[in-house]
């Protein structure tokens, strides 16, 4: 039976592929399944280096939102790239995604961040916000990530105001608002933090 009571059309459960644990099986899950999947099997990344659904919660003007990283590229024991989906516009998730990039990790900037519709991707510069390669073969094989890893800079991004900004950032554009015309509740408000 397919349960339409929440924001999706879930249509039963789901095997994660890299976990193996059982998720809600919807649209926009099926697609995060299938990058997971293209990144083992086409780009030949393992699938220890790849971190699953990685949240960000941040909580300002008393909204509080839950962001996702989909999948985080770790790489000689540093996150080296985050993907982030979203259905339609690339364009539109962009900025959100350099925001989390930037403050995910408390140490560094990672330096990447891919955006997808699992149509098309944009690779951007988590530093300048330049998008460096668009498409789907924007996403770099691990062989490529390996040699990009010896030229790339992992700065420091710690200034707490900086990471407030960005933290910001994603409180508003990843703000989800019900059906019911008011926004969606986390099941527990908190500071701005990560998991």
């Amino acid at each position: 039976m397919v349960d339409t009571s929440g924001h999706h059309i879930v249509y039963g459960t789901l095997k994660d592929y890299l976990t193996g644990e059982q998720l809600p099986d919807t649209d926009d899950e099926r697609c995060r399944q299938e990058l997971a999947r293209m990144l083992v099997e086409e780009k030949g990344y393992t699938a220890d280096e790849l971190e699953p659904r990685l949240v960000i919660d941040t909580f300002f003007n008393n909204q509080s939102v839950r962001s996702l990283v989909e999948l985080t590229v770790r790489l000689q024991g540093r996150r080296f790239m985050i993907i982030r989906y979203g259905p339609g516009s690339l364009v539109t998730r962009e900025r959100p995604a350099i925001a989390a990039a930037r403050i995910l990790d408390s140490d560094y900037r990672i330096p990447l961040a891919v955006v997808t519709n699992c149509r098309d991707a944009e690779m951007l510069d988590t530093l300048t916000g330049e998008v460096l390669e668009s498409g789907m073969e924007a996403i770099p094989d691990r062989k490529k990530a390996v040699a990009m890893l010896r030229e790339t800079e992992f700065s420091p991004f710690q200034d707490p105001a900086k990471r407030e900004r960005e933290a910001r950032i994603l409180n508003v554009f990843d703000l989800e608002v019900c059906c019911k015309n008011g926004t969606c509740q986390l099941p527990e408000n908190g500071e701005t933090g990560k998991q």
